[in-house]
């Protein structure tokens, strides 16, 4: 997990839903620890970059803890804590 200092988070850990923490960094960087990564860990790496690239964001590291959020989920909860970094 990132340190928290100057970063903003969204979300909540709880069923089908995910906890993002964004951090202003060089380039673009995905960590994903989801209990469903195994099957949808690059679905969610995608989703995040297209999220990411929908932004254009492109100096953000990207934290994503997942207990099976729906893409959309994932989505409202970049976009809100990106919004809450205030990049």
């Amino acid at each position: 997990m990132i340190n928290l200092k100057n970063a903003a988070t969204a979300g909540t850990y709880e069923s089908n839903d995910c906890i993002v923490t964004v951090k202003k960094s060089e380039g673009i960087t995905i960590e994903i620890d989801s209990v469903v990564k195994e099957q949808f860990g690059e679905q969610i790496h995608k989703v995040a970059l297209e999220t990411l690239s929908s932004l254009n964001m492109s100096n953000i590291h990207l934290y994503i803890k997942d207990k099976g959020a729906l893409d959309y989920t994932i989505i409202a909860r970049i976009k809100t804590a990106i919004k809450r970094l205030g990049v």
